[in-house]
């Protein structure tokens, strides 16, 4: 069932949640069902904070990953298994359908929830597990910076028990046009076409999509 923006979220134990979809992002519309849309209404919700990629390479989440781009961003972790390898897989036909164009014109970032576990060889390991391709990269960093990136963007749940329990966390994917301030976010549970349907409102060509059954 495609999520509108106060529908349940389930979990990967199957116990439904139901945060907004866009948490202090302001006022937000919808553009299809399960895709909301908002502004941010200013760049302060991004921490600049300091990254390890699946490379080892050092980076600013804001100066480095996010500013002046096109960006896809989901919260995950490498040894889950529930919702995680379906999003994962969902995003890789992202990635797939749009060919050259991620790392030129959009860029895709997972953000894993267990940086202690989680360290660099680990994530380059789930990434060629994916046959994952240049454009998307893998972060890891200190577990308070990731924790405050997951809060800011939104990857959380209303109910704080749930949300303390990261093998509870949403299948989403917040998804933005920084230039000009718009985002959104979806299940990564619905078909990839439908997250590329969405990533048109971000003016960002995507080519020609299967026609909605």
């Amino acid at each position: 069932m495609l999520l509108t923006r106060r529908a349940l979220l389930t979990s990967a134990a199957g116990i439904a949640a139901a945060p907004a979809l866009l948490p202090a992002l302001g006022p937000t519309s919808e553009i299809r069902p399960g895709i909301a849309t908002a502004r941010t209404g200013g760049r302060q919700r991004f921490p600049n904070v300091p990254l390890l990629t699946q490379n080892g390479e050092r980076v600013r989440f804001y100066d480095d990953l996010v500013k002046g781009k096109i960006v896809m961003i989901n919260a995950f972790y490498a040894t889950c298994n529930g919702i995680c390898p379906r999003g994962t897989s969902t995003l890789r036909e992202v990635q797939e359908r749009l060919g050259d164009r991620v790392g030129r014109e959009v860029f895709m970032y997972s953000l894993t929830l267990k940086p202690a576990e989680d360290t660099p060889d680990v994530l380059k390991e789930y990434a060629e597990t994916y046959d994952v391709k240049p454009g998307w990269t893998f972060l890891t960093g200190r577990p308070e910076d990731c924790e405050l990136l997951r809060r800011r963007l939104g990857f959380q749940l209303t109910d704080p028990k749930l949300d303390a329990d990261t093998s509870q966390h949403t299948g989403s994917v917040l998804a933005g046009n920084e230039p000009i301030d718009r985002w959104l976010m979806c299940p990564t549970s619905i078909p990839a076409v439908e997250v590329l349907r969405g990533l048109r409102s971000l003016r960002l060509d995507v080519g020609e999509l299967p026609p909605i059954k």
